[in-house]
């Protein structure tokens, strides 16, 4: 009797069942999915929505260091030894994400090769990315870093198609995110507008020109 071939393994169709040290939970726009301080036992996956990561000082400082959203893995720091959350993610839109407990993730990345193969090209992404933020507040302006953010967060670069920003983000969050104040954010916007870079339709909806701001030295957006 001819044996039964096993069926290629497909992360996405794992991350989108429930199973065995795998739950999926559905949040509100603003619900905390865990708090600074927290036991780090799981690593999260999102099926759809955004989060938004956030770190406070012992004084109370509170600060964003990055957004995330769909199929953007985060949590991970678990799997390197961390003990307890360094930082909180809270939900920026409604969104579904899955919570893989460590235990489960550690084996399917040793099971199976094409998950383990999706979650390294996340990692690598992510270090990249680190890097790129890190050398763009180093030597880029405000104003550059700003253009560079609202990209990223309309999925430029990503597979995904690019689509407008539906979560309400403040100009006082972004001013955190790049380094700057709310009112050179206000200014740099308003301009964006003006220049047709973006469009304001109760959401922001990001045009490819905006590239120009990121990739040239002109136009050049005076103050």
């Amino acid at each position: 009797m001819a044996l039964k071939r096993r069926a290629p393994f497909d992360p996405k169709s794992f991350l989108a069942v429930v199973g065995e040290g795998r739950s999926i939970g559905e949040y509100g726009k603003d619900q905390i999915v865990f708090s600074q301080g927290d036991p780090a036992d799981a690593v999260f996956y999102i099926q759809r929505g955004k989060v938004k990561v956030t770190v406070a000082s012992e004084q109370g400082k509170e600060a964003v260091v990055s957004m995330l959203g769909t199929n953007d893995f985060f949590g991970e720091g678990c799997l390197a030894g961390q003990a307890q959350r360094i930082a909180t993610v809270a939900t920026m839109t409604d969104s579904v994400i899955v919570r893989l407990e460590k235990a489960a993730i550690v084996g399917v990345i040793h099971r199976e090769p094409a998950f383990s193969g999706m979650f390294i090209a996340h990692l690598l992404a992510r270090t990249i990315r680190v890097e790129a933020d890190l050398v763009d507040q180093l030597f880029n302006s405000s104003e550059k870093r700003l253009a560079r953010m609202l990209l990223l967060l309309a999925n430029f670069g990503k597979d995904e198609k690019p689509e407008p920003i539906l979560a309400k983000i403040s100009q006082a969050t972004l001013a955190d995110m790049i380094g700057t104040t709310r009112s050179r954010v206000s200014s740099f916007m308003n301009k964006f507008r003006k220049l047709g870079f973006i469009d304001y339709n109760g959401c922001i909806e990001v045009h490819s020109s905006l590239l120009n701001v990121v990739l040239h030295d002109e136009p050049h957006i005076e103050l």
